[in-house]
């Protein structure tokens, strides 16, 4: 997901994508312990979401915007 298309989400749904990719992180993690895992690239790609999410979610914090 771009960062472009993260700014676009409110508050609400930057909450709920967050909470969506710590549980497919979660799950990425558990298949990869069992060696399940068929592409470790999309645990990676989910990593970075997590992170534009939360450096988002900072920059508004900051800025002090409720949208």
């Amino acid at each position: 997901m771009q960062a472009s298309a993260i700014r676009e989400l409110s508050e609400d749904e930057l909450s709920s994508k967050e909470t969506e990719l710590r549980e497919s992180i979660f799950r990425f993690q558990l298949r990869r312990g069992t060696n399940q895992l068929e592409s470790s690239a999309a645990l990676g790609a989910a990593r970075r979401d997590l992170a534009r999410v939360k450096t988002i979610k900072n920059e508004r914090a900051r800025r002090g915007e409720k949208s």
